[in-house]
C-alpha cells in the first residue's frame, strides 16, 4: 500500500516468500512494465528491485540475469513484430502494384494478339540462328497467300520466281546483316503484297501486308518502275558489251551517256570522260547532216564515214530524236563494203572465166529471162548478140532455135518445151540429150538456182562419142584379131601380171583356162609351163617381164616341147612398159612366121593407139572435171545465191566425187607416163621430217574424222637425201591414205623414217586386220580395188603408184602383214639415185 514500509508491511512473511517468488515476479514485472518501470538495486550480494507502489524488492543475481534475458527477448520480439508488420504492408503494396502491372501487360498482350491476328497482315519471326520461324497473323484469301504455315514459308510456291528470289535475298541480308527492306511482291495469280523487314536485338521480323486498291495501284506502279529500272540497267549493260558505238543526248544536243565501244572509238578510257569532255564520234559535217534531217523527221539513217584508230571507216548511223533528246547507234560496215567490192570483182572474174570456157553456159533468172551467156553459147548456137543482149525469155530462145532449124523437130513441140521448162520448178538438176539436125550431140544440164532461175550447160559431146566409137571398134578388132590368130600371144604388164592373151597361147603351152582368167602373175604361168618344155625358157620370160634393167632389149629364141612341137618365141618390150611374148609353131611354115610378124606390128600399132587414146581421154577428162570442180566451189561459196541444206549436200557430193575422179585421172596419167618410160624425176635435196609432216597434213582431216592418231618418228633418219620431193610426198600420202582406210576407229598409225646405211627407209604401220595371202599377191595390181576390211573402195591405184614411183627412184617396197598385227609398208630409197650420182661424178 502507499506509505507503508515494506519491511514493516511485509515482515517475515515477505522475506519468506522472497526466494520463492522473486524470479517469477521479476519476469511478470518485466512483462508488465516492459523493463522500464523498475530499477534493480544491488547491495552486496543481494539485488533490490524498486517497484513503484511496492518499494524495493530484493532479488538475487540469477533472477537479475533471467530478468535481463527476458527483457532482451521481449524487446527483440517486439521489434521483429513491428518489422514484420511493416514488411507485410510493403509486400501487400507491391503485390497490388504488380497485379496492376500484370493486368496492364495482359491487356497489352491481348491488344497485340488482336492486332497481329488481323486478316490483313501476317508476321514471320526468326528468333535466332538456326531456330524455326514463327508465323503470326493471317492474310485474306484475296491476297493470294496460302494459309498453311509450311506452304507460306515456301515463298517460291506462291510468289513469282523474280519476287521469291528478291524476298529470299532480302531476308538473308536482314538476318545476317540486319539490313531492313521494303518490297512489293507479286503472287503467281498476279496479286500484289507488301513485305517489310526489320531486325531487333533478338528477332528478325518480316511483315506481309495486304494492300488496298489505291495501295495496290501504287505498288503495281512501283513494281513496274522497278522492272523498268532493271530493264534500263540491262539495256545499258548490253549496250556496254556491244562493239557498236551507242550514245544518248539531252534536249540541247549534249552527250549524256555513251557505251564502252563509243569510248574506245574516240580513244577515251571511260564513258564519264567522254561525257565530261563532250568528245564527238562523228565529224561536224555528219552531225550537221543529222540535225538537218531531224528538223524534218525524227529518224535518220545513212552511211557515214569517220576516223577510228587512225583509219577511215564506214558506219551505218541510225539516230532517233524526240523532244527530250536523241539516241543513236553506228554499225561498222567497212567489212561489208569490202565484201561488196570483192563480190563484184568475183562476179566479173566469174563472167570472164565462163567466157574462156569451151562449154556453153547460159543463166536465166526466176522470170526465165536471159541474164548471162558466154561466148561458147553464142558460138554453139550461132545466135545474134543483139538478140541475146536484150534478155529474151527462155521459151523465145527455144522458139528461135527451132525456127532456124537448129533443134530437131519434136512430135509435140509445145509439150516438149513445157517439159523442158519444168526445170524452173524442179529442185534437182536435169539432164537431156539433144541430137541436132547437123549431126551434133549435145548434153544439156539444167541446174536450178536457189532463187528460181536455171543455169543451162550445153556440152558438145560429138567428138567424144565419135572417139569412143572408134576406140571400141579398135578394141573389138584387136580382140577378134588376137582370138583368131594361130600364134600364141601374151602381154604382161610392168608388174609381171598377164594383161592380154589369146587361145593359141593357152593351146600351145597347154595351160588350163582357169590360170589365164583374171590378172594372173607370170610366176604362176612359169610353174605351170616349166614341165612342158625340155629346156624351159620361162626364166628368161620372167626376167624380161619383171626385171629392172635400164636397157630393155627385145629377144627371140626357140624351145622344144615334150610332144615334139618346136616353138619360136619373141620377147618384145612395148613402149608403155609392158612386155609382149609371141609363140609360133615353126613346124608349120615360114609363112605363118611372117604373118605373125605382120600381126605383131598391127598389135603394136593398136596398143600404141590404145595408149595414146587413154592419155588423150584422160587429158580431155581433166578439163571438164576442172570446170565442174570450179563451178562446184563457186556454188559452195554462195556467190551465185544461197543454197539450202539439201543443195549444199549435193554440191559437197559433186565436189568430193569430182576431186576423187580428178585424182584417179591424174593417177592414170602418172602410171601411163611411168609405163611409157617418159616419167622424169626432179631430183633434189629433200628434208625428211618436213616432207613427212607435209604428207601428214594432207591426211589430217580424214584421220580426225575417224579419231585416228598419227605418230611421226624421224629421229634415226638423215636430215636430207636426194629424191623427187613431190613424188615422195605423193608416196607417203598414198601410204597414209591406205593405212587410214584400214585402221580401226580410235586406233593409231605410225610413220617412221630411218637410216639404212646406204639409203632411207619410210615405214607406215596401221593396226588394221591385216591382209590375207591372196590379197597380198594382188596388192600391187592396178584397177583392182579391194576393201579388205577398209571403209571404202577406191580405184585400186594407190599402192601401184607407190611401187612405180619407188622403183623409179631405184628403191624397193616391202609389205609385212598378218592377222592380229596390222600391216607395215616399207619403202626403201637410196641416198642418191644412180643417175644423179653419176651426174655428180
Amino acid at each position: 500500500m502507499p506509505g507503508l514500509d515494506p519491511q514493516q508491511c511485509g515482515g517475515a512473511g515477505l522475506q519468506g516468500h522472497k526466494r520463492k517468488r522473486g524470479s517469477g515476479f521479476a519476469r511478470a514485472l518485466s512483462l508488465a512494465l516492459g523493463g522500464s518501470m523498475f530499477t534493480p538495486v544491488v547491495a552486496g550480494a543481494q539485488n533490490a528491485v524498486v517497484v513503484p507502489g511496492l518499494g524495493k524488492i530484493s532479488v538475487g543475481a540469477v533472477e537479475v540475469i533471467h530478468f535481463s534475458i527476458v527483457t532482451g527477448v521481449l524487446g527483440a520480439a517486439l521489434l521483429s513484430a513491428i518489422a514484420l508488420i511493416r514488411l507485410r504492408q510493403r509486400t501487400a503494396a507491391e503485390n497490388v502494384a504488380l497485379q496492376s502491372r500484370v493486368a496492364e501487360l495482359t491487356n497489352a498482350l491481348a491488344r497485340s494478339e488482336t492486332l497481329l491476328n488481323l486478316k490483313d497482315q501476317r508476321i514471320v519471326l526468326w528468333p535466332g540462328e538456326g531456330a524455326r520461324p514463327s508465323v503470326v497473323g493471317e492474310l485474306s484469301a484475296e491476297s493470294g497467300a496460302p494459309l498453311e504455315r509450311s506452304t507460306f514459308l515456301a515463298f517460291g510456291r506462291w510468289l513469282t520466281a523474280k519476287s521469291a528470289a528478291s524476298l529470299d535475298r532480302a531476308v538473308r541480308e536482314l538476318r545476317e546483316r540486319g539490313e531492313p527492306f521494303e518490297l512489293v511482291l507479286e503472287t503467281r495469280e498476279g496479286l500484289l503484297l507488301e513485305a517489310q523487314g526489320r531486325k531487333s536485338a533478338l528477332h528478325a521480323v518480316v511483315r506481309f501486308l495486304s494492300l488496298s486498291e489505291t495501295q495496290r495501284q501504287n505498288a503495281r506502279l512501283k513494281l513496274e518502275h522497278q522492272r523498268i529500272l532493271e530493264d534500263h540497267r540491262n539495256l545499258l549493260d548490253l549496250a556496254d558489251h556491244l562493239d557498236t558505238p551507242m550514245w544518248l543526248r539531252d534536249e540541247t544536243g549534249a552527250l549524256k551517256w555513251v557505251n564502252n565501244a563509243y569510248a574506245r572509238a574516240v580513244d577515251m578510257t571511260t564513258e564519264g570522260e567522254v561525257v565530261a569532255q563532250q568528245r564527238e564520234f562523228l565529224p561536224a559535217t555528219a552531225r550537221d547532216e543529222i540535225a538537218k534531217v531531224h528538223a524534218v523527221q525524227p529518224s535518220f539513217s545513212a552511211r557515214l564515214a569517220t576516223v577510228v584508230g587512225g583509219d577511215r571507216r564506214a558506219f551505218t548511223v541510225t539516230d532517233v530524236a524526240s523532244e527530250k533528246g536523241s539516241a543513236g547507234i553506228a554499225f561498222d560496215t567497212s567489212a561489208i563494203e569490202t565484201l561488196e567490192r570483192e563480190y563484184e570483182s568475183t562476179v566479173r572474174n566469174h563472167a570472164d572465166t565462163l567466157d574462156q570456157l569451151t562449154t556453153a553456159v547460159a543463166i536465166f533468172d526466176q522470170g526465165q529471162k536471159l541474164r548471162f551467156y558466154n561466148q561458147a553459147f553464142q558460138k554453139l548456137w550461132d545466135m545474134d548478140a543483139g538478140f541475146l543482149d536484150n534478155s529474151p525469155e527462155n521459151a523465145l530462145v527455144l522458139d528461135r532455135l527451132r525456127s532456124e532449124g537448129k533443134l530437131a523437130e519434136q512430135p509435140e513441140w509445145r509439150r516438149w518445151k513445157e517439159q523442158l521448162l519444168g526445170a524452173y520448178r524442179a529442185v534437182e538438176p536435169e539432164e537431156h540429150w539433144w541430137h541436132l539436125p547437123d549431126g551434133r550431140t549435145i548434153r544439156v544440164i539444167a541446174n536450178p538456182q536457189p532463187k528460181g532461175g536455171v543455169t543451162w550447160i550445153f556440152e558438145n559431146l560429138t567428138e567424144k562419142i565419135d572417139l569412143e566409137t572408134r576406140y571400141n571398134t579398135v578394141v573389138r578388132v584387136q580382140s577378134e584379131t588376137l582370138d583368131n590368130l594361130a600364134e600364141g600371144v601374151a602381154v604382161f604388164g610392168p608388174d609381171g601380171r598377164l594383161r592380154l592373151s589369146n587361145p593359141a597361147f593357152r593351146t600351145l603351152w597347154n595351160i588350163p583356162e582357169r590360170l589365164v582368167e583374171g590378172d594372173v602373175h607370170i610366176s604362176i604361168l612359169k610353174a605351170a609351163c616349166d614341165g612342158v618344155a625340155d629346156d624351159s625358157p620361162w626364166d628368161n620370160f620372167v626376167a624380161a617381164a619383171t626385171g629392172f634393167d635400164d636397157e630393155r632389149r627385145d629377144s627371140h629364141g626357140r624351145t622344144e616341147l615334150h610332144d615334139g612341137t618346136i616353138l619360136s618365141y619373141a620377147i618384145i618390150h612395148l613402149p608403155n612398159g609392158q612386155v609382149m611374148m609371141t609363140f609360133v609353131d615353126v613346124t608349120d611354115s615360114v609363112n605363118v612366121e611372117r604373118a605373125l610378124k605382120e600381126k605383131n606390128e598391127a598389135l603394136e600399132r593398136a596398143d600404141k593407139l590404145k595408149n595414146d587414146f587413154v592419155q588423150h581421154v584422160s587429158y580431155e577428162l581433166r578439163s571438164p572435171l576442172t570446170n565442174i570442180i570450179g563451178f562446184t566451189e563457186l556454188l559452195a561459196l554462195g556467190t551465185t545465191g544461197s543454197l539450202n541444206q539439201k543443195q549444199k549436200e549435193y554440191v559437197d557430193h559433186i565436189g568430193s566425187s569430182s576431186s576423187m575422179l580428178l585424182t584417179v585421172v591424174n593417177d592414170i596419167l602418172d602410171l601411163a607416163t611411168v609405163d611409157a618410160g617418159i616419167m622424169e624425176l626432179e631430183i633434189g635435196e629433200v628434208p625428211v621430217r618436213e616432207t613427212m609432216q607435209s604428207a601428214a597434213e594432207l591426211i589430217s582431216e580424214r584421220l580426225r574424222e575417224h579419231g585416228i592418231m598419227l605418230d611421226l618418228h624421224a629421229e634415226n633418219a638423215p636430215a636430207v637425201f636426194h629424191a623427187d620431193e613431190n613424188r615422195l610426198r605423193q608416196i607417203l600420202y598414198n601410204l597414209l591414205s591406205n593405212a587410214a582406210n584400214h585402221a580401226p576407229e580410235g586406233s593409231r598409225i605410225t610413220m617412221t623414217a630411218s637410216n639404212t646405211g646406204n639409203g632411207v627407209a619410210f615405214a607406215v604401220h596401221d593396226e588394221g586386220p591385216g591382209m590375207s595371202a591372196e590379197v597380198l599377191q594382188t596388192i600391187f595390181r592396178r584397177f583392182e580395188p579391194r576393201s579388205n576390211g577398209g571403209r571404202k573402195r577406191g580405184a585400186g591405184l594407190g599402192l601401184s603408184i607407190v611401187k612405180s614411183f619407188v622403183e623409179l627412184h631405184g628403191g624397193t617396197v616391202k609389205i609385212d602383214t598378218g592377222e592380229g598385227r596390222g600391216t607395215t609398208v616399207t619403202c626403201r630409197f637410196p641416198l642418191m639415185p644412180k643417175g644423179v650420182r653419176e651426174a655428180a661424178e
